[in-house]
């Protein structure tokens, strides 16, 4: 009977069954359906990807009617706001370019939907949309219609699973139960036993071999035709290629030897080399879903938050202590790290690091607040509903809204490899076929499958991930956190440090402080004390911790100007704190120190001034940086402490003060106009411009839960003097991932030349393959823990140095 192939998922349908529709064949409406969809919203270019890439849309009449149940939506979403909801669905059926080019464009589909990012490895979509313009079941629906139908349990979501995909593990059962017993049989074989029963039922065993070699080869090694098949028609050739190709050749020649008599053929080694190739292929699965592991769960960031005590006293823990149950304080500019139900009376909420939208959104006292939310504004105090979720707050950290484009070598130089590897060694393998074929028609067949299995560039492909990876959970274990794995490059080639002063290279915790000016009055203290409460600047917070405890009461109006100072009203008093320049009172005087300046009802109080304490290991540091990097101090300050840091740091070092965001932000600009690689170290606060707009913005964290999106990497204030460290560990990981291409590259040199003549046998070929994965990572694992334990800059400078220097 004459049959056609479905356009939309590639089925074969009858020719009595088939649907016409613009031309093109269909198997059923639904598929016809979905056709119609992608021509209407001008996404047909869908089947350009990829011939027939589509799903067969199932029937789901009144499947999705539960989704109808708000309480249940809330179960499902993982964001929730009036004009905003948010949530992740496990797609199975997503294989593809073609998939994610779709389930990205869904905004095209549906009206109401705002974004859609897929997650390809975990095959989830992440879809945000405006509730009043589309629902869940809307969208789920839309899904299922055009052949993604999600995977929806709400007791996996309860429990926190999900299905397990075991096919891998069932492909290589089949796949040893094959091999083993192909192997047993081949004993007679191996040793040439001549025996009379054995030469009776030698044709016997050999079609027994045969028939159980059909399981490993075409359910055990379907993964790799398949693979191999879309490669070929998206026209770009994949390392799969070479490797079905070569099974192909071995069970073909394998099936010819037994039919005309030639011998047993190579059915042992074919399915002894399926099993080796998808035990490397679990292997390397392992190895990422260890690496996925590490950086969920390990990489928690260093903050600190106020947790409110039974008798109103407050303390400091670290986000990974909270539990449900508990009362915390939010400060201005504060990261919401928990779900919870908002306490105080309002609040002004930025969610841009869930959306990516800066609009502040207000709520009132018993609404839900969200974790990633920003606390804008006065002081709240909020009640936990959940535990903190370290991978949630990675995964909002890492939001592609603030990513950096930016173009990474070791991927580029993988790319380039494997684009001209597959071609070159198929050339490879029929050039040494056709000329072994002269000479030996065995060897042939060995050499031309030997060279296919033996030169696979798995390790090739795991070296740059796994290098990385391991760097990422050595980094976050010496309490310095990046965002990903590509941050690590960016330091490799940084060559402009730029430091902010306050906050960064001075401590707040060591900072001696002392008032100027007409004495405070209890009430005046009072007032100021809670003005100072609910502000994260580095010097609000030290000032809040000297000035002695009061009572507490909540400012009626509280707005905190960036590089400037802080304006509040208090029980009907005006408290404005800052810079001189804010306060519009008087000038700098002549001494030039670190001041906040206080003015309480318009009449100008005093000043509290700074005496900075710098970080211990500061000089060390600092000289031991100049010497490979441009060094940078911008500070918004002014310039009371030049002296004493010309005194104690590289004349090289170059200092910038009285500094406004906006400027440090262009004074960085102009460095990368120059071509500098500039990274900057600041607080996260008055610095997120020039974070942003850095080549690498590191934020230093000391107990303050504030960090800019735009922020690549957290540091542990205590880890400020292992900056050298770090610079130079980036560096030697590159080192490491191109020491690994090296060696990937010998092994597969000599083993393509052992192949080719003729003295490697297939199935040496798979053992080897999987053992040359292991080696490159267990050399890129030694070599990063090796580097890793490089003493941290204990380096003395002695007094002859460092003046010599200056």
């Amino acid at each position: 009977m004459d049959t056609e192939n479905c356009f939309h998922c590639g089925n074969e349908i009858n020719k009595k069954d088939e649907i016409i529709f613009d031309e093109k064949s269909f198997c059923c409406n639904g598929c016809k359906t979905v056709y119609e969809i992608f021509s209407q919203n001008d996404l047909s270019c869908y089947y350009d990807f990829q011939a027939a890439p589509g799903a067969t849309p199932q029937d789901i009449q009144g499947k999705y009617d539960f989704l109808d149940n708000e309480d249940i939506v809330i179960k499902l979403l993982e964001f929730q706001e009036d004009t905003t909801h948010i949530v992740s669905l496990y797609i199975p059926h997503i294989h593809c370019s073609s998939c994610i080019w779709i389930l990205e464009n869904l905004q095209k589909l549906q009206q109401g939907i705002i974004t859609s990012q897929v997650n390809f490895p975990e095959k989830k979509v992440r879809v945000t949309f405006h509730p009043e313009q589309t629902s869940l079941k809307k969208i789920v629906e839309l899904l299922s219609s055009i052949g993604y139908e999600p995977y929806i349990s709400l007791e996996n979501f309860d429990n926190g699973k999900k299905d397990i995909d075991r096919s891998l593990i069932y492909k290589i059962g089949v796949a040893f139960f094959c091999f083993g017993n192909i192997m047993l049989l081949s004993f007679p074989e191996y040793f040439e036993v001549e025996e009379y029963w054995i030469n009776e039922y030698r044709g016997f065993f050999r079609w027994l071999i045969f028939g159980i070699s059909l399981p490993s080869f075409f359910y055990s090694a379907s993964g790799y035709y398949v693979s191999a098949y879309k490669s070929i028609k998206s026209g770009f050739l994949n390392i799969d290629i070479p490797i079905a190709l070569g099974i192909v050749v071995m069970f073909v020649r394998s099936t010819i030897d037994i039919v005309f008599d030639y011998g047993q053929g190579f059915f042992d080694s074919m399915t002894g080399l399926i099993f080796f190739m998808l035990l490397g292929k679990l292997f390397q699965q392992k190895t990422y879903a260890f690496l996925s592991f590490e950086r969920d769960y390990k990489s928690y960031f260093p903050i600190a938050i106020t947790k409110v005590l039974a008798d109103g006293s407050e303390t400091s823990v670290q986000v990974y202590d909270i539990q449900k149950g508990d009362r915390l304080l939010i400060r201005n500019q504060e990261l919401i790290p928990v779900d919870g139900i908002l306490i105080s009376e309002k609040a002004s909420i930025d969610y841009s690091f869930v959306t990516g939208e800066a609009v502040a959104i207000e709520k009132k006292s018993g609404d839900k607040i969200y974790a990633g939310g920003k606390q804008v504004g006065k002081i709240i105090e909020m009640e936990v509903l959940f535990s903190v979720s370290q991978s949630y707050l990675t995964q909002l950290w890492s939001n592609d809204v603030f990513q950096k484009k930016v173009e990474v070598k070791h991927k580029t130089v993988t790319d380039k490899i494997s684009r001209y590897f597959t071609p070159a060694l198929l050339s490879l393998a029929i050039v040494s076929f056709l000329f072994w074929i002269l000479i030996d028609t065995n060897t042939a067949f060995n050499v031309f499958t030997a060279i296919l299995i033996v030169a696979c560039p798995c390790a090739l492909a795991l070296t740059a991930p796994f290098t990385l990876g391991n760097v990422l959970r050595i980094l976050g274990k010496r309490k310095f956190y990046l965002k990903n794995a590509t941050v690590i490059e960016q330091l490799a080639q940084v060559d402009t440090l730029v430091f902010d002063k306050t906050g960064t290279i001075t401590t707040n915790k060591k900072t001696a402080i002392t008032y100027e000016g007409i004495p405070l009055s209890e009430q005046e203290l009072k007032l100021l004390n809670n003005a100072l409460r609910g502000s994260n600047h580095p010097l609000s917070r030290r000032l809040y911790d000297f000035i002695p405890a009061q009572a507490k009461v909540n400012p009626t109006h509280f707005e905190e100007i960036i590089g400037k100072g802080i304006f509040a009203e208090i029980e009907g008093n005006t408290i404005k704190l800052g810079s001189s320049q804010f306060l519009k009172t008087m000038t700098e005087n002549t001494h030039k120190k670190t001041k906040v300046h206080v003015e309480i009802n318009g009449v100008y109080k005093g000043s509290y001034v700074f005496n900075n304490q710098y970080r211990e290991g500061l000089e060390q540091l600092f000289f031991q940086l100049a010497k490979k990097y441009n060094l940078v101090i911008l500070s918004g300050d002014n310039d009371g402490e030049r002296k004493i840091l010309e005194k104690m740091l590289p004349e090289t070092t170059t200092l910038v003060f009285n500094q406004k965001p906006e400027e440090k932000l262009q004074y960085i600009e102009n460095l990368q106009k120059q071509g500098k690689n500039v990274m900057m170290i600041g607080d996260g606060l008055n610095d997120s411009g020039a974070l942003a707009q850095s080549n690498i913005g590191i934020s230093i964290s000391e107990n303050v839960n504030v960090f800019s999106p735009a922020c690549d990497g957290i540091l542990d204030a205590s880890q400020f003097s292992a900056i050298g460290f770090f610079m130079q560990y980036s560096k030697n990981a590159m080192k490491t991932i191109y020491m690994s291409f090296g060696l990937s590259l010998t092994y597969n040199l000599v083993g393509l030349s052992f192949a080719v003549t003729g003295n490697l046998s297939p199935l040496v070929a798979a053992i080897i393959m999987p053992l040359s994965t292991i080696t490159i990572v267990s050399f890129v694992t030694i070599m990063t823990n090796l580097y890793a334990r490089n003493p941290l800059l204990k380096t003395k400078i002695n007094k002859h140095d460092k003046y010599h220097v200056l």
